[in-house]
C-alpha cells in the first residue's frame, strides 16, 4: 500500500529520462533520494523547493566548468549548455565563419573543457604582384603564410618579415625573386684613325682601310622580381669578333687655290675643294637654283658653285666626276669650293672630301 501511494515523476537527469515513484515532498528531497548533488550553478526545473506532484516532470542539468580563451584572454564559466555553439550563444559571444574555434561549435561540452576562440581580421595579401583580400587569425607573417599554404622559394622576399606580427587591415607582400642568366651579343664601335699624307693635297682625305664593328658576347646574372628585371650584373665577357679601326689618310700638300696659269685647248682650269650631296640631304628640295629637278633626273651631272667664282650655267669638266653643269648653289659653298650631285648617300660617302681640278669649258 505504501508503494502504491507514491507519486509518479518523470525526471531528466543530464538528458537521460527516468520514471520514478516517490514519496518525496519536494524536488530537493527527490534529488537526494536519487543521490544527485545539487550545486548552485546547476539547471533545475521546477526549483528545489517545489512540491512533488503526481506525473510531475523534472529537468536537471549538471553545470560544467569551462575555460574560454578569446584572443589570449581567459575566462572561466559554469554552464549547462550542451554544445560549444550553445555556450557561445549563452555567453553572447559573436563569431563568424572566418573565426577559428577549437573545438568546433558542434562539440559536446565536457567538464573542465578549454575553448579557444581566435577572431579573424581583414588584411591584403599580395603574391607575385597579384592582390587579394583575405581573412586571417594568424599572429605572425610566418603563421599567415602557413595558413594560406604559401610556399616560398629560395630567393623570395616577404614584406614585412616573417617574424613580424600580423596587423588588422595590414598588407603582406610576397615578392617572387628569380635569378636567371642572360647572354647577349653587343656591337663594339670602331674608331677612325687619321694619318698625315704629304702626297695628297691639303684638305683631301683618302680611306686606306675600312672600319668594321667588333662583336662581344656578355653573360649577365639578372634578378627578376615578380617577373620584371630589378638588377643586372655582368658575369663574363668574350670577344667574338675584334673591331677594326678605319684608317684615313689626310693630305698636307699645299696647292695654289687660284686659277691655274695653265691653259688647255678647251679652257682654263682651277683647283677647288670638292664635297658631294644627294637629293636626300638635309634642307634639300630636289630642285636646283636653276630649276633642274634632281629627283626626277638622278643621273644628271650637276655641281653647286659660288657664282662669283664659276657662273651658273657654266659647263665644266671635274676630274674624277666627269662633264657637268654649274646649276646649283649652297649656303656653305663659298669661294673655291664645289658640291657634286650624287645619286645616293653611299656615293657621297665614298667621294668624301678632296681637292680636284675643274676645267671651264668654252
Amino acid at each position: 500500500m505504501y508503494e502504491d501511494s507514491g507519486k509518479t515523476v518523470s525526471i531528466m537527469l543530464n538528458d537521460q529520462k527516468t520514471i520514478v515513484r516517490t514519496h518525496a515532498e519536494t524536488i530537493d528531497d527527490l534529488l537526494k533520494e536519487l543521490d544527485v548533488s545539487l550545486r548552485p550553478k546547476d539547471y533545475l526545473y521546477p526549483n528545489a523547493d517545489s512540491k512533488v506532484k503526481d506525473h510531475l516532470k523534472v529537468v536537471w542539468k549538471q553545470a560544467k566548468q569551462v575555460t574560454i580563451v578569446k584572443n589570449n584572454e581567459r575566462k572561466t564559466v559554469w554552464t549547462t549548455a550542451g554544445t560549444v555553439y550553445e555556450l557561445l550563444k549563452e555567453q553572447k559571444i559573436n563569431w563568424n565563419e572566418h573565426d577559428e574555434i577549437s573545438p568546433s561549435p558542434e562539440t559536446a561540452i565536457k567538464n573542465k573543457m578549454e575553448i579557444s576562440i581566435k577572431k579573424a581580421f581583414h588584411l591584403t595579401y599580395v603574391d607575385g604582384g597579384k592582390e587579394q583580400s583575405v581573412w586571417s587569425t594568424s599572429t605572425t607573417v610566418a603563421d599567415f603564410l602557413t595558413q594560406q599554404g604559401v610556399i616560398l622559394n629560395e630567393f623570395d622576399r616577404v614584406e614585412p618579415s616573417l617574424t613580424e606580427p600580423i596587423k588588422e587591415n595590414g598588407v603582406v607582400n610576397v615578392i617572387r625573386v628569380e635569378k636567371v642568366t642572360d647572354v647577349v651579343e653587343e656591337p663594339v664601335g670602331f674608331a677612325v684613325v687619321t694619318k698625315k699624307d704629304d702626297s695628297l693635297a691639303k684638305g683631301t682625305e683618302k680611306t686606306l682601310s675600312e672600319g668594321r664593328q667588333g662583336l662581344v658576347s656578355k653573360q649577365y646574372e639578372v634578378i627578376l622580381e615578380n617577373g620584371k628585371e630589378a638588377a643586372r650584373k655582368l658575369l663574363s665577357e668574350e670577344v667574338i669578333r675584334p673591331k677594326q679601326d678605319k684608317v684615313v689618310a689626310v693630305g698636307t700638300k699645299e696647292i695654289d687655290h687660284q686659277v691655274s696659269s695653265d691653259s688647255e685647248s678647251t679652257g682654263k682650269s682651277l683647283y677647288v675643294t670638292a664635297t658631294a650631296y644627294s637629293e636626300n640631304c638635309s634642307d634639300c628640295t630636289g630642285i636646283t637654283a636653276t630649276g633642274l629637278n634632281l629627283r626626277a633626273n638622278p643621273s644628271l651631272k650637276v655641281i653647286a658653285v659660288d657664282p662669283s667664282i664659276i657662273p651658273l650655267g657654266t659647263k665644266v669638266y671635274v676630274d674624277g666626276y666627269g662633264y657637268a653643269i654649274a646649276a646649283d648653289t649652297g649656303g656653305a659653298i663659298k669661294g673655291y669650293r664645289i658640291d657634286l650631285f650624287m645619286p645616293s648617300e653611299t656615293d657621297c660617302d665614298l667621294w668624301g672630301r678632296k681637292k680636284v681640278k675643274v676645267t671651264i669649258l668654252q
